[in-house]
Order: structure tokens, then C-alpha cells, then sequence
């Protein structure tokens, strides 16, 4: 499973084709051109799958393989860096060089650390280098383009000073601002403004004791409405929506079949519930299923006695990956082997689907056939904070269980009224059609952006309609340098590396927004088309490789109390 960074890896199987679907072949999920199936049938494509009827829409996903030449490099330019952090803490050590990362005091050397030296490696001497690439202060709107503030370093990224210059009008494509409602004109900033002279901006205590709103009772049956279920909860942090509430409906004797990828807010919750933990390759459905038969054949380890409960946790959107969660096929195992299904909607709620209700609207899924359904208010919403959604039953019981519903305080007023009308927006309750122009804006905007960057020859990760676009880089020394590159063009955008992704998989991370218009795209397009050439970054081949087709092996990693 991945960390969440200060900013986040298979023996072929083939699976027999059963039935096929009326536009096509379907490749581990990828639908074929009768063209491919003809191509295939001839013997130039292997291990084609099929998933019957369970895909109602074509789903074109992949991942293409990093060039060996690439890998190798990228591997030598980690180890050069190792090697010259290793001699820079040396020169540390005899106050050669001077030393700026925090140390225990002379006093205090016989005490038990509490600074871990060496596990700060890596940040003194890798990410320090690349650190002026995260934590820009902005100081406008995060809207489609946004202000930031000019910062200077003498020290090596150590330490930073203001020179007091602005950087105005920089074309934002690192934001969650999906639908474009982070803005401070319009109904929204008119409906929050109204709110705030009423309610004022805190309610100071929690739902349960003198903060429950009837603005909260308001966004809940809004909500519950958006997402087609009989109740929901709103949490004041997303994170926390995840972090404090797995630990509310699982624990010791239950078993958490999470994707290797979950975002670091679900990683938590399962450690912190004291449940079984195993990890299935990230959106394949075998290494799934191989777990739930394991977990159904062998049940708890030592005792050998059926688990309480087996809970898959999923994302709708991966946000390192830009991969959509194979919903279909999860739902279809989850009723095959009793389990229950926990969907984290982060980034895809508002993002994709037809009406903007996430991946299950985006599938033509029906939302009883999902447990717990949770999202967060902090992207496509424009405000903060998350939800859960469900049977009355479940929403019921973490009222009074959940400790983020218990202990936590309440939504602020002004941020409630900003989702409420968002939501109403995107659900045509305003009496517009704003709503459903801005999720067929952000729709056009990620197939165009998406297009024009693999024709470039860019290696980009992730399904065809997912606004989040990873475009790889690998090595070390271009982290840096697109970051820098990018904003010396008036272009800000968001790079990850290690410990965020595996050691050669560095990237950049472009999140599209609907209030990007063509011309916006258009000369970010210039600009890393430029960088791109700059810095020798145009790796493709053209040859994508389908998730499934991965290695897989059968090894997982498990988490037990003795």
C-alpha cells in the first residue's frame, strides 16, 4: 500500500474468454475493435479475456512499460545520490559541512533517539534537493489559474525567503478543482457570503453535543439524495472520513482486503481498526479473488475460524495512477463470496459519470450494490471536508461509534452552504444548466489533454477518463527540473517521486479542470511539449500495457496481532 508523500508493483495468467460484448472484445477490461479481435483470433494479440455483460461502456486503461534503458539509468542516478548523501553526512559528522537537519544535543546523545538519523536519509539528501518544488504558498484563488508567491533559497532548499514578487496568472493544473466551483465569484461565494453574516464561520462544538446545524441535517439528506442512498454523514476532514471510521467497522477477527495503492487515509484506518490485512495487486481482479478464496477456504490464521467480517477497500480514482477501479468486477466477486465493499470516491464524485455521481453513476452500477459509499466535499465541491453514504442502519450506528462523528467538531457553516450549492448546481436544482455543462467541460478537457500528450510521445498512465494524468519522468534529477521548468513557462504543476511512487516511477501529475478552456490547454500543451524536448522526456513506444498483463505473483503482505 502506498504512503500519502508530503506531496505516494507479475507471471502472465490468462483468463479463458467466455462471452463477448457487443462493441467488441474485451482485453482484461480493455474493449477491442472487432479489428483487435480479428487481429487477435489470428494469433498477433495473446491472453485475450472477456467480461461478459459486467462492462456497459467501453473501459480503455493502460500502462506502458517503462523503457529498460530508462529503468537502468534511473537506478544509477538513485545510487549516485546515495553515494554522494552518504559522503555529505560524513563532511556532516566532522563539521566539515555544516549541518542544518535536526540532531540530538550533545546532552542528550545517551538518550534514546528522537530524531531517527538514518530513516531521515532520504529527506536531507534527496528530497532536499528537489524541495523548493512543493509548498509554494499561493496567495489568490486556486481557480484555473492562481497567484504564487516568489521564494528565493541560499542555503540549498534548507531554508526559503520571500522577495516579496508575485507570480501572477500562472496556469494551475496541480488543483482538485474539478468542476471549477473553487472560485470566489458566483452563486457559490454569493450563497456562502449570505451564510456567514447569519451563522457566522465556527460552530465550536460537535454534532453530537450543541453543533449539529440545521444546515448539517440539510447537507445529509442532500447528500444521501446526490448519491441514491437512504442516508448519509458529513465529517469536517476527508482524511479523517477514512481514518476514523474503517476502525469503527472492522477489528480484530476481521479481515481488510485492501488495493496496493489505497490513498494513506485508508492505509491508516485499516492499521488503526486491529483487523487482518492483505493486499491484492492494484485493480487485478485475480489476485483479488485468489485472497477472498483463501480467505473463505482457510479463514483466520492459527485458529482456522471463519473471519467476522472481510472488508475490500477500493478508490474510484487512484490519484497517483489516474486508474479507475474495475467497479464491475469488485461488485461481482463482493456478492460471490459475502464480502463487503468500502468505496473511497475522494476523486472521482463530481468527476466522472454521466450526472457527475461518481464511478458508480459512471458504470451504470446501482449504489445499494456498494456497503459504504464515502467522498470528499475537498475537490469536485470546491469546500472540505467528506462523507459517508448507506443504509440508514449503518449511518445510524457510526453516529455513535464513529470517533470523527463523536469527538470531532462540527462543519463550518459557510463551507456547508458552498457544498450545498455546488451540489444543487451539479444536480440541476438551481434551475440551470451549469451543473451539467462544467461535467461535460471537464470531460472534453481530460480526452483532449489526454490525446494530445501521448501523440507528443509522452508515457501517460491511467484510464482514458480519468482528469488525473500522470506523465512519467523517472529519473531522479527531472523531478526538479520539470517542476522548475514548468513554472518558469507561468505553468504550476504538481511532481511526485519516492516514497509516493515506486523508486523508477516518478511523474508528474496533472489534474484537469473544467474551468480550463482550450486555450489554457493549448499553451500548457506548448509548454511541456517544450520541456519535454528539454529534457528528453518523450520515452513512449506506443506499446501499452494492459494492468493484468502485469507480473503476478501470489505473495501478500498481512498484518496480525499475536
Amino acid at each position: 500500500m502506498r504512503p500519502d508523500p508530503g506531496g505516494c508493483f507479475c507471471c502472465r495468467r490468462p483468463v479463458r474468454a467466455k462471452s463477448c460484448v457487443a462493441n467488441g472484445e474485451v482485453r482484461n477490461g480493455y474493449v477491442r475493435s472487432s479489428a483487435a479481435a480479428a487481429a487477435a483470433a489470428a494469433g498477433q494479440i495473446h491472453h485475450v479475456t472477456q467480461n461478459g455483460g459486467l462492462y456497459k461502456r467501453p473501459f480503455n486503461e493502460g500502462f506502458e512499460e517503462t523503457p529498460m534503458l530508462v529503468a537502468v539509468l534511473t537506478y544509477v542516478g538513485y545510487g549516485v545520490l546515495t553515494l554522494f548523501g552518504y559522503l555529505r553526512d560524513f563532511l556532516r559528522h566532522w563539521r566539515i559541512e555544516k549541518c542544518h537537519h535536526a540532531t540530538e544535543r550533545e546532552e542528550q546523545k545517551d538518550f534514546v533517539s528522537l530524531y531517527q538519523d538514518f530513516e531521515n536519509f532520504y529527506t536531507r539528501n534527496l528530497y532536499m534537493r528537489i524541495r523548493d518544488n512543493w509548498n509554494r504558498p499561493i496567495c489568490s484563488v486556486p481557480g484555473a489559474r492562481v497567484d504564487i508567491m516568489e521564494r528565493q533559497s541560499h542555503d540549498y532548499n534548507w531554508s526559503f525567503k520571500y522577495t516579496g514578487n508575485v507570480i501572477k496568472d500562472v496556469i494551475n493544473m496541480g488543483s482538485y478543482n474539478y468542476l471549477g466551483f473553487a472560485r470566489n465569484t458566483g452563486p457559490c461565494q454569493e450563497a456562502a457570503a449570505k451564510v456567514l453574516e447569519e451563522y457566522g464561520v465556527g460552530v465550536c462544538s460537535t454534532r453530537q453535543e450543541i453543533g449539529n446545524l440545521d444546515k448539517h441535517e440539510g447537507l445529509e439528506k442532500l447528500v444521501a439524495s446526490f448519491l441514491g442512498v437512504e442516508a448519509a454523514m458529513a465529517y469536517g476532514m476527508g482524511f479523517a472520513t477514512n481514518s476514523m471510521n474503517i476502525p469503527a467497522l472492522v477489528s480484530k477477527g476481521c479481515l481488510i482486503l485492501s488495493d496496493e495503492l489505497n490513498h494513506a487515509s485508508l492505509v491508516l484506518g485499516a492499521r488503526l481498526s486491529g483487523a487482518t490485512i492483505r493486499v491484492f495487486k492494484h485493480n487485478n481482479m485475480q489476485s483479488l479473488e485468489k485472497l477472498l478464496k483463501d480467505a473463505i477456504v482457510y479463514g483466520q490464521p492459527r485458529t482456522r475460524r471463519p473471519w467476522k467480517k472481510i472488508l475490500i477497500l477500493v478508490e474510484g480514482i487512484y490519484s497517483m495512477e489516474g486508474s479507475i477501479v474495475r467497479l464491475p468486477e469488485v461488485i461481482a466477486l463482493k456478492k460471490k463470496y459475502k464480502a463487503y465493499l468500502y468505496l473511497d470516491e475522494a476523486h472521482s464524485i463530481g468527476a466522472l459519470g454521466p450526472t457527475g455521481r461518481g464511478v458508480v453513476d459512471y458504470f451504470g452500477l446501482d449504489p445499494e450494490d456498494v456497503d459504504i459509499m464515502m467522498g470528499t466535499f475537498t475537490k469536485s465541491f470546491g469546500a472540505s471536508g467528506g462523507y459517508i453514504g448507506g443504509k440508514k442502519v449503518l449511518i445510524d450506528y457510526l453516529r455513535t461509534h464513529s470517533h470523527s462523528a463523536v469527538y470531532a467538531t462540527s462543519l463550518s457553516p459557510p463551507v456547508v452552504e458552498q457544498i450545498v450549492t455546488s451540489m444543487k448546481c451539479i444536480m440541476g436544482q438551481d434551475g440551470t444548466t451549469l451543473g451539467k455543462e462544467c461535467i461535460q467541460q471537464l470531460a472534453e478537457n481530460v480526452r483532449y489533454f489526454r490525446r494530445r500528450l501521448k501523440s507528443m510521445g509522452f508515457i501517460i498512465y491511467g484510464n482514458e477518463d480519468s482528469p488525473v494524468v500522470p506523465l512519467m519522468l523517472y529519473m531522479p534529477a527531472k523531478i526538479g527540473a520539470f517542476g522548475r521548468e514548468m513554472l518558469k513557462r507561468n505553468i504550476g504543476v504538481v511532481v511526485v517521486g519516492f516514497p509516493a511512487t515506486p523508486i523508477i516511477e516518478s511523474r508528474a501529475r496533472f489534474c484537469l479542470s473544467a474551468a480550463h478552456t482550450r486555450e489554457m490547454l493549448d499553451t500548457a500543451l506548448k509548454e511541456i511539449d517544450e520541456v519535454g524536448d528539454l529534457l528528453h522526456l518523450k520515452y513512449s513506444r506506443h506499446r501499452s500495457v494492459p494492468l493484468l498483463d502485469r507480473p503476478f505473483d501470489e505473495t501478500t503482505y498481512e498484518e496480525t496481532e499475536d
